[in-house]
């Protein structure tokens, strides 16, 4: 892969393209730039199939550096030192970034998937997600990109009614019916959803406390959700969800 290190700490880039020269992926580091105008013409004059991109520099930020292409022809990876509210805009966008300073095992790991993605994956609509998640400070309403073998959905964390776990993979329930298989299992998500308005109250099940109808002692307790679907509370669960029914 042709690269491009974009950072305005010449310090910084010295310490990524030493890195660069142990990863496992073929790496041909083309050009260096240290703010947003230089960047953006070393992109225009290198072309290169790979951009690490800081978030902060002097003239600007990297996102404006990107906002001043029609399209982008290029991955990304980003490399933040942003606090944990926006390194979590990154996740829910599906966008890769790497934390300052630089861990070399989050590099190559990041390097490599850069390597196997064919294509951009509609990386304008990721990046409009991950705008829109900076910009909004309130728990609810993410939006949350969901890429499946098919397509890339972008869904509105108010519109997920609830997540069900089939082995490796996580089902979506959302508000219009509709129903999105994606390939990756219940912990990513309740991770990233955790202190967004989700409660997982078992193993496989994740939900939106809002959708929440009611709580059914019967069967040693169940949620019923108001898409009339009846979910199990886990044992050790159980307490604590009660508790966090009475706050609401």
């Amino acid at each position: 892969m042709k690269v491009i290190i974009i950072d305005d700490e010449a310090r910084s880039r010295k310490g990524i393209a030493n890195l660069l020269k142990l990863s496992p992926v073929e790496i041909e580091l083309i050009a260096e730039a240290e703010d947003v105008q230089t960047g953006f013409e070393a992109i225009q004059k290198h072309k290169p199939e790979l951009v690490l991109l800081d978030i902060n520099m002097p003239d600007g930020s990297g996102f404006d550096l990107l906002k001043k292409f029609d399209q982008i022809n290029f991955k990304i990876i980003f490399i933040t030192a942003y606090d944990e509210f926006a390194v979590r805009a990154f996740d829910f966008s599906a966008i890769d970034y790497i934390l300052k300073p630089v861990d070399p095992a989050k590099l190559m790991e990041a390097l490599s998937k850069a390597q196997h993605l064919v294509e951009q994956e509609n990386i304008s609509l990721r990046l409009n997600a991950l705008y829109a998640n900076l910009e909004n400070n309130s728990p609810e309403n993410k939006k949350l990109v969901l890429k499946t073998a098919e397509s890339i959905y972008l869904v509105n964390t108010s519109d997920i009614i609830r997540c069900e776990s089939d082995g490796g993979y996580t089902r979506f329930y959302l508000i219009d019916g509709k129903e999105i298989m994606v390939s990756k299992n219940m912990k990513d998500f309740d991770e990233m959803l955790n202190g967004f308005g989700f409660y997982r109250i078992h193993q496989s099940h994740l939900v939106n406390i809002k959708y929440i109808d009611h709580y059914s002692k019967a069967e040693g307790g169940a949620v019923v959700m108001k898409d009339n679907s009846t979910l199990p509370v886990a044992r050790r669960k159980k307490d604590s969800f009660l508790k966090l029914l009475e706050m609401i």
